[in-house]
């Protein structure tokens, strides 16, 4: 388990949540719970027979959050909190109720729930690992420490629309941070989820409060799209002169006819070929587009786990080496998870591109299509 304690509560807390039927999606220890709201469902979950929902009926917050507390007190968890503490979002005091919480009533019946709790936030981890380094490698003023929390006011995603696709922001009606009025955040976020829409993402029933509320789905897919649109956009630029809209499979056929030109057997199927896990097919390619960077004598069989590992990150090392930007992990080589895989193929082509060999770095696009090389232009 690779989470700092207080990502792994807040895991735990989502998924006590959903169990009862809570809608909303916790991202932090403050703003999130400061309605008492989530903590009524919570303890219900936790110990239905002692606490009801019916702190859910009283409109006045103070009043919510006392009945709250006396719940907890019913089934011998108050602590550290006051009612004024939810109120306020006391960050460090609500993550220590939390974890009390945790302590006392885990509500987990088995290990495989627990297990099945870890993988699952370890996914969303890695993935906000992923599109965080991104983000942050963009260049935009503000600096995005916490992904979930970092885009909920829209702000963040419209620095980031303004550099993949310039000029598609409406700064007029944008809102700046700090926002204190909710309906400000959703105004930046819908904008964003429109300019999406104009840039043909796939947002069927997606609204801008969805990211305000930080439904951690949602956020992932529209920045999965967005990074993709990026990282597309760059190969079409070099490689097209936008001419044509790059697919994935251009990246697929440009990766398999470098790694067959290098007299090397290995080939690709598709971003989910499970031959990839053992990480051979991208160490022929990064030896095809730079024949000096690869030490053979280090790479594995890549048979056993082990070895896969080895290989997974003796490639990221090899990539960062020759100046790739990447924001994958090994696991995410071993386990050929297909988006992680995406950006990797691409960002080896992008540095291709942008350093041809002698010989000139043809596009693998047939002359049927129309397109040319890099070298013709």
């Amino acid at each position: 388990m690779h989470l700092p304690p207080e990502k792994m509560l807040l895991r735990w807390l989502n998924f006590q949540l959903q169990k009862g039927g809570y809608e909303k999606t916790i991202s932090n220890f403050s703003s999130d719970l400061k309605d008492g709201e989530a903590y009524t469902v919570l303890l219900n979950t936790l110990a239905p027979e002692s606490c009801d929902l019916a702190p859910l009926a009283v409109n006045d917050p103070l009043e919510r959050a006392n009945q709250v507390l006396s719940q907890a007190d019913q089934i011998g968890c108050r602590k550290y909190l006051t009612a004024k503490d939810i109120l306020e979002g006391s960050s460090n005091l609500n993550l220590a109720f939390v974890a009390h919480l945790f302590k006392q009533r885990r509500g987990l019946s088995n290990k495989y729930s627990f297990a099945e709790l870890i993988v699952d936030d370890e996914q969303d981890s890695r993935e906000e690992r992923a599109f965080r380094m991104w983000i942050n490698s963009l260049g935009i003023e503000t600096y995005v420490h916490d992904l979930f929390d970092g885009v909920r006011d829209g702000w963040v995603l419209l620095e980031v629309l303004d550099k993949v696709a310039p000029g598609s922001v409406n700064w007029k009606r944008a809102n700046r941070p700090p926002i204190k009025m909710p309906f400000k955040k959703v105004e930046n976020c819908n904008q964003a989820i429109s300019i999406g829409k104009q840039l043909k993402f796939s947002l069927v029933n997606v609204a801008g409060d969805d990211i305000v509320q930080g439904n951690k789905k949602l956020i992932l897919a529209y920045l999965w799209q967005l990074m993709r649109r990026s990282m597309l956009q760059l190969l079409e630029n070099l490689k097209f002169h936008g001419s044509k809209q790059i697919s994935d499979a251009d990246i697929i056929e440009w990766a398999n006819n470098k790694v067959k030109k290098a007299n090397k057997d290995s080939h690709m199927e598709n971003f989910r070929d499970k031959s990839l896990s053992n990480g051979k097919f991208f160490l022929d390619l990064l030896g095809a587009v730079e024949p000096r960077v690869v030490d053979w004598s280090i790479v594995t069989p890549g048979e056993t786990d082990e070895e896969k590992k080895q290989n997974a990150n003796y490639i990221i090392s090899v990539a960062r080496k020759i100046g790739c930007s990447v924001f994958l992990l090994w696991d995410d080589i071993v386990e050929v998870r297909p988006k992680m895989i995406l950006t990797l193929t691409a960002s080896i082509m992008l540095w291709s591109l942008l350093h041809p060999s002698e010989e000139g770095d043809l596009v693998v696009a047939s002359e049927e299509n129309g397109t040319s090389s890099p070298k013709d232009q």
